[in-house]
């Protein structure tokens, strides 16, 4: 088996590079910035939960489908629990698992990153843009 077809026994350490491995679809579904949102505010409540609701509140421009479908994918890969309160209507409460709280500081290191760089990043685009136009 070459290293571009090989598949990593369950509970090794992935490889990005294997076309194969499920660590594309993980770093698929936490690199977007809807998940780095509710990562951090699900963080900064630990370890108490947060309502539906409250974590839409608190991530500006997130849909309610949107939100859904990445509180969905964090829950199913362990990074987020969930609790329903039987009630009229029900009450649905968000956390982070032990595993999704050590996924908070890189991804914290990443946000700062892109707040403290983005003007220059902007600027290269900016230039691109212009170069491609002629401008």
């Amino acid at each position: 088996m070459t290293s571009s077809t090989r598949r990593p026994p369950q509970g090794n350490r992935g490889d990005l590079f294997d076309p194969q491995c499920p660590t594309r679809r993980l770093l698929d579904r936490i690199g977007t910035k809807w998940t780095s949102m509710a990562i951090k505010v699900l963080a900064e409540a630990s370890p108490e939960e947060v309502r539906f609701a409250e974590l839409q509140r608190r991530m500006p421009g997130v849909s309610q489908k949107m939100l859904s479908v990445t509180l969905q994918g964090l829950t199913s890969d362990g990074l987020v629990s969930r609790r329903v309160e039987a009630t009229v209507p029900p009450r649905v409460y968000y956390g982070l698992t032990p595993l999704g709280l050590t996924l908070e500081e890189p991804l914290a290191r990443l946000r700062e990153w892109a707040e403290e760089h983005m003007a220059e990043v902007d600027r290269a685009n900016l230039h691109s843009q212009e170069r491609l136009t002629g401008a």
